[in-house]
């Protein structure tokens, strides 16, 4: 199934995306997608309810992010062997781990602010991973049973603040919008293969990522079995799991993004996000 959420901002119902493509509200049945709502079994139960007597929903209105309740939003660094190459960086021996404020996190199609100062913004389509139940110490073979299912994520990046400003990423990926999630919370038996899912990216109509999942370095299983050895991974909690090739900053020379840039991405059979970069008042 394809759940979402929808409405203005703090305000959103959850829904699902019928068969036809039709937004229908889920509201009368569960009052978020969170906590206990995202165990697999429980949305199984909501995948079983007969599409056609929810209402369906007029209009286009907002998708919010399509998890809630998210406690952590954990980003995996240089996890595919060609974007490592095209930053000259190399593979790392473990995954890299930083964070994400969840301050960032934002609606699939809302605008994205270039923050002040910022000179070096960029783009990253990732594959998210939603967490569904209380992770700790699991193992790989078990580490599925714990996914509610998967996302889109844009892990938009503020390299000087990353890389220039010394010490830690996590000032350079977490400014106010710098983390669009959904539109769709995709459950796990919708992807079969999440390490066969092609991606893309495009800037002002111009295609800038295009890779696959393929190229990963560390997989879904092995991910979500490693940071649960570090800590609990709780129901909402997302791990952004890393870009293929084609940020701006390994372009020659390096390409970065500007107030009225618009960029498009999306991951086969997850949807898609559009966001209109903004300046910061």
């Amino acid at each position: 199934m394809k759940f979402v959420r929808f409405g203005e901002a703090g305000q959103e119902k959850p829904g699902l995306i019928d068969a036809t493509g039709k937004l229908r509200d889920l509201s009368a049945h569960v009052g978020d997608l969170s906590g206990k709502t995202l165990d697999p079994a429980a949305l199984a139960d909501l995948a079983r309810i007969d599409t056609s007597s929810l209402p369906a929903v007029s209009g286009n209105p907002r998708l919010g992010p399509c998890v809630a309740g998210t406690s952590k939003y954990i980003c995996i660094g240089l996890n595919y062997s060609d974007h490592a190459a095209e930053t000259g960086a190399t593979v790392p021996p473990e995954p890299i781990i930083f964070m994400k404020a969840n301050s960032a996190i934002v609606g699939p199609d809302d605008d994205v602010i270039i923050p002040r100062g910022s000179q070096k913004t960029d783009w990253e389509v990732e594959l998210g991973i939603v967490i569904g139940r209380k992770a700790k110490y699991v193992t790989e073979d078990e580490a599925l049973d714990y996914v509610a299912g998967y996302c889109v994520c844009h892990d938009v990046s503020e390299r000087a603040f990353q890389t220039e400003r010394h010490g830690q990423w996590t000032k350079g990926k977490s400014c106010d919008t710098f983390g669009p999630t959904g539109p769709w919370l995709v459950t796990k038996d919708e992807v079969p293969d999440p390490q066969n899912l092609p991606m893309w990216l495009k800037v002002n109509g111009e295609t800038m990522q295009n890779g696959s999942t393929k190229t990963m370095v560390y997989g879904v299983k092995y991910l979500v079995s490693y940071l649960s050895q570090f800590m609990s991974l709780l129901p909402g909690d997302v791990i952004s799991t890393g870009t293929p090739p084609g940020v701006g900053m390994g372009m020659k020379p390096p390409r970065y993004l500007k107030a009225g840039d618009v960029v498009e991405l999306g991951i086969e059979g997850l949807g898609t996000q559009k966001q209109r970069f903004v300046a910061d008042e």
